[in-house]
């Protein structure tokens, strides 16, 4: 009898030994979740056409990513941020979209750099449930909002754009407008805004005219332009093709005004324009013009600070497309601080961030505006010598 009693103690001592045992092992797991890196994907367009657009976003993201990881990463735990090249193609984005969420596990998705590809995007991250911040212009990424659910962008929109070009033409008391754009994604949603804006500012577009992204002469375009009684023309287009249009228009004698976009705010379209650029006028947003922002300008310290970092890591200035980066990024970490890992719930903190001072802007987001940039992100920036200045109005 005391040997069993004795055997029915052990037995009793090596089960409670096994439950305390499983017991440590369940809680030494959960400081190995609290130190699991947060993932973010970006799907940038580093080579092809925009690649002027996708390679000083990447830049930025990985400069971003650096620091905040050096500084502790979000509440301590890491964040690994991977970035695919979509190589300026619809296709490539959302293999590469498809491959961030199912094998990647990301929480967030950053990019694309142009309208077109970005919004290849769109049915991939809404049917996945995954926020997506991309970096470009079209307003159709995030209208209507009612189908752009998890969809947010940080480029100012082209109605903001279209309807500033329009008031300075109508302020300078020009009636007749000459219009020329991209066969693309991006041409075709600036087009359609400027249409809207040169008719809400009285305006009359006399002439039409598209081109293809890779053609290397728009002369016949710009000949029409020329025969009509356009008083300026406006041009919506990114390099390279914005700039052999811009040599094309010198090229050709013209003298009307000529407006381009955002879409040529780096340096890429001032070198191969070779000089041509001079005279140029275009809304942008104010990085390229940083210096020479009055001190009460709530985005001065931003834009500097942002400025100074890159020029540091990679002795060059910045333009406007790395600070759409800029922006994409600290807002999905501004999200994944208040949300944690919860893709649904990353993309509700998206929503209500306002008030956030960015590169492109002070964003306001809502659940009627993914984008919440108004009006006041933009100024005219006018080339003069070769360099970007702030145009008084």
């Amino acid at each position: 009898m005391g040997n069993w009693r004795g055997i029915v103690l052990v037995c009793l001592i090596s089960v409670t030994l096994t439950f305390f045992v499983a017991g440590c092992g369940g809680q030494a797991g959960t400081p190995e979740k609290e130190t699991e890196p947060y993932k973010i994907g970006a799907v940038i367009d580093v080579s092809g056409p925009a690649a002027s657009l996708g390679v000083p976003q990447k830049n930025t993201l990985e400069m971003l990513v650096a620091d905040l990881n050096a500084k502790g990463g979000i509440n301590g735990r890491p964040v690994e941020l991977i970035i695919l090249d979509n190589k300026t193609n619809e296709t490539e984005a959302v293999l590469a979209a498809k491959r961030l969420i199912d094998q990647d596990k990301v929480l967030v998705i950053l990019g694309c750099s142009t309208s077109g590809t970005s919004l290849a995007m769109i049915d991939t991250v809404q049917r996945s449930g995954v926020p997506m911040i991309s970096h470009a212009a079209s307003a159709k990424i995030v209208e209507p909002v009612a189908d752009r659910h998890w969809v947010f962008k940080t480029a100012q929109s082209d109605i903001l754009v279209a309807d500033k070009i329009a008031a300075h033409l109508k302020s300078k008391g020009i009636t007749d407008v000459a219009f020329m754009s991209m066969n693309n994604a991006f041409g075709d949603s600036g087009r359609g805004s400027f249409m809207t804006a040169a008719a809400d500012h009285g305006l009359k577009v006399v002439v039409s005219e598209r081109f293809e992204v890779d053609d290397k002469d728009m002369t016949m375009q710009l000949t029409k332009v020329k025969g009509s009684t356009a008083q300026a023309l406006v041009v919506w287009a990114i390099p390279p093709s914005a700039s052999i249009v811009t040599k094309n228009f010198r090229d050709l004698g013209m003298t009307i005004p000529l407006i381009h976009t955002h879409g040529v705010g780096n340096q890429t379209f001032l070198d191969l324009a070779e000089g041509a650029a001079d005279g140029i006028i275009a809304p942008m947003g104010k990085l390229l013009v940083a210096e020479q922002l009055p001190d009460t300008d709530p985005q001065k310290a931003v834009l500097l600070g942002y400025l100074q970092a890159y020029q540091a890591k990679y002795g060059e200035r910045p333009s406007t497309f790395g600070g759409h980066g800029w922006d994409a990024f600290q807002l999905a970490v501004k999200a994944i601080e208040t949300a944690g890992d919860d893709r649904a719930a990353i993309r509700d903190a998206l929503e209500n961030i306002t008030g956030f001072v960015g590169v492109s802007g002070v964003y306001n987001m809502s659940a009627e505006d993914h984008n919440g940039l108004g009006a006041d992100s933009m100024v005219l920036i006018e080339v003069i010598d070769g360099k970007w200045s702030l145009l008084n109005p």
